[in-house]
Formats: structure tokens, sequence, C-alpha cells
């Protein structure tokens, strides 16, 4: 049964497999110092989960804001690509000694994993990460994850943890995430407002839930906002994942807003895993289709992508590639594996099965993009 309440977070039968994500604007402080007090009660959280006979990884921003300090970069060491790369550089050493050394006290063996958007695109990496992250997992070891800030440029970075962590999530077969931030919750408008109001659950994010965020770090020491954490509840609730945004501000911050019942807490809506999540993870693309509404339609009764629904194709793609699908408007409809290239749906789209073998000169496939190989969003 998957995750329906916070309370089900501490629940070992129903929360066998969790993913706890640290913004860095609550692990490092102003003076670039990791806050080790306070990142010693996250250890000892940790440390109970895994007594109750849970599996926790960890994914932990932080090392650009600790190297930039050190470095005396300014804007938190994200002015440049290059800058970031060295804050990232120094910093990650001292954090990766900082976890070691705080769960090695309570009795835990650390594992650092530092990873790329590249490495989750790429169907064979994605495959050997998940394989890691389960044998570390049987062998009671911590695996803290980070996206490798040194050498992750912007078409290659995720620019947050906090899909990250979904990512991650995905790969690990998690059964939850618990994305720690400086907020307690989702508002349905900004939080500084007096008549605000946290949502306590959220059953399917939606263009109305989107709407509500902000896309800003209140810190100025992050990249995330509210937006990404949205971003990142999508990919959760379609893996059949359960993500809550919590306050990380106290020490014990899990304890405390389980106690509480304070967050907010984001329902798994589908349960798409193996290669089905894969898929519907995808966050890079060479290319996309826009299709009709009557294509739009068909795809919700379960059928695949014809050319004869096609009206547009864009970017450079190859067969093989997995591509997103648009309507008419421009919203997301579906991911999926193309069975043409670019310049072959360019030439067919619109047309009719029967005009199609003329175009190509040979017989075309039965689908540009088959329904086995293709997750509505």
């Amino acid at each position: 049964m998957p995750i329906q309440s916070l309370l089900d977070f501490r629940d070992p039968d129903v929360c066998k497999r969790m993913v706890i994500k640290i913004g860095s604007a609550l692990l490092v402080d102003n003076s670039g110092r990791v806050e080790v007090e306070w990142l010693r009660t996250i250890v000892n959280e940790i440390w109970t989960a895994r007594e109750m006979g849970m599996d926790v990884v960890v994914v932990s921003s932080g090392s650009i804001a600790i190297g930039a300090k050190q470095l005396d970069f300014e804007q938190g060491g994200r002015r440049t690509l290059a800058e970031a790369q060295a804050s990232a550089s120094v910093g990650q050493i001292e954090l990766a000694s900082v976890w070691r050394q705080l769960l090695a006290e309570r009795g835990l063996v650390a594992a650092q994993m530092l990873l790329t958007l590249d490495d989750f695109e790429n169907r064979r990496r994605y495959l050997n990460i998940s394989a890691t992250l389960r044998r570390l997992l049987r062998s009671g070891v911590v695996p803290v994850v980070n996206e490798n800030d040194t050498i992750a440029t912007g078409e290659i970075r995720f620019g947050d943890n906090d899909r990250l962590a979904a990512r991650v999530a995905q790969a690990c077969e998690a059964d939850g995430v618990i994305l720690l931030t400086d907020v307690d919750g989702l508002y349905d408008k900004h939080p500084d407002e007096p008549d605000a109001e946290r949502l306590d659950e959220v059953d399917g994010v939606t263009q109305e839930i989107h709407d509500m965020a902000d896309g800003g770090s209140s810190s100025g020491l992050g990249s995330g906002g509210m937006t990404a954490k949205l971003l990142a509840a999508e990919i959760a609730e379609r893996a059949g994942i359960a993500l809550a945004i919590l306050n990380g501000k106290p020490e014990n911050p899990i304890a405390r807003a389980m106690a509480a019942q304070a967050g907010t807490l984001f329902l798994p809506q589908r349960d798409e895993t193996g290669r089905r999540g894969w898929i519907g993870g995808r966050m890079r693309f060479a290319g996309s289709i826009k299709v009709d509404d009557g294509c739009v339609q068909a795809l919700r009764n379960g059928k695949s992508v014809l050319a004869a629904g096609i009206i547009n194709a864009e970017g450079d793609f190859d067969r093989g590639d997995i591509i997103p699908v648009y309507d008419i408007a421009g919203n997301l409809v579906a991911k999926g594996l193309v069975e043409y290239d670019v310049s072959d749906v360019e030439a067919i789209m619109g047309k009719q099965s029967n005009e199609q073998e003329a175009i190509l000169g040979h017989a075309p496939r039965s689908a540009v993009m088959h329904r086995d190989h293709l997750v509505l969003m």
C-alpha cells in the first residue's frame, strides 16, 4: 500500500525505503560553515529510521555554498559556471567529510555518489545507478548523493536537487521522498502574505497547483524553489512515490513535522516503474512533436501516435530517441520512444498510412510512437 499520510513515513511496513533531500539554506550558514549540530539531529533521525528497518538515501546540497565562502566568491559561487564548478570542487570534500564523520558516530557507513542529469537520461547508466544504490542499501550503507556540479553544465545538469531526489527515488524504488526546506509546505500564495494557507495534501499536481508556486530560493544559497519541488513531486507521483515538503529549520525536523502533522504531502498518482518510469522521468530531449486534438484523445484512450495526427515536428531527434508530445496549445501530453527520424516525421506527418509508403520508399511502421513505448503525462 502506498504512503497516504505523513505518519506513514514512520511506518516501516508502508515506507520501506525513503529519500531525504536537504537544501543548502538549511545545511550551510551565512559564513559558509556546515550547521554540524543541526545536521547531527538529522543523522539521529536517519539512525532511528534504520533501526526501525527502513533504508535511507540522502540527497545533500551544500557543496557550492561551502566552497564559495572558502574561495571568497560572490553570489554564493553562482555568478558564473566556472565559479560554481570551482566552488563545488572545494566544498564537496568538506561536505562528504562531515557526512562520513556524523554517520560514523552512529555506527553507519556513508557512501558518496556524484551524478549528473546525463547519468539518468542514458538508460544503461540509469540502470547502473539503480544497481549501485540497491547494493549499497542491502549492505546497510547510507548513500549520500549530490549533483556533480564540478563537471555539470547547463545541458547536462538538473539545476536543483529536488528533481535529483525524485529521480534517485525512482532509481532505488523508494516509497517516499522528504524535501527539507525553509518553509513548512506549499501555500496557496506566497507564505509571507498574511492570508496564505498551507495545503496539507495534494492529490495530483495540476496547473492550478503550479500557479501557487514561487520560483525563487529565499536564502539565495540554493538553486531550487517551490517550482522545482512541484516538478519533483510530478516525477515522484507518476512513479507511485509519495513526496513531502517539510520545514527543516528546527532540530529533529522530520520527527517534529510528523508529530505536528505540519507539511504538504503529495500523494502517489500512478505506479510507473521500470522502463516506463524512466521514460516518464526523462528531462532532456533532442526534439518534440505536436499533435491534433484527435490524436490527444486517442492517446488518452490507450492508442498510439500515428502520423496522421501529427501537425509539427521540431529538433533533431533520431529513431529510438525519447521525445515529448505536445497538444495544439503546447501542453505536455506524453513522452515516448519515436520510431522515425525527424526528417521522416516531417515527411509523413498529417498523412494516412496508405500514403506513407510512397513518401518513404518502404512500408511504414505501425506508429510514429507506439503505445507500448509511451507514457501519458
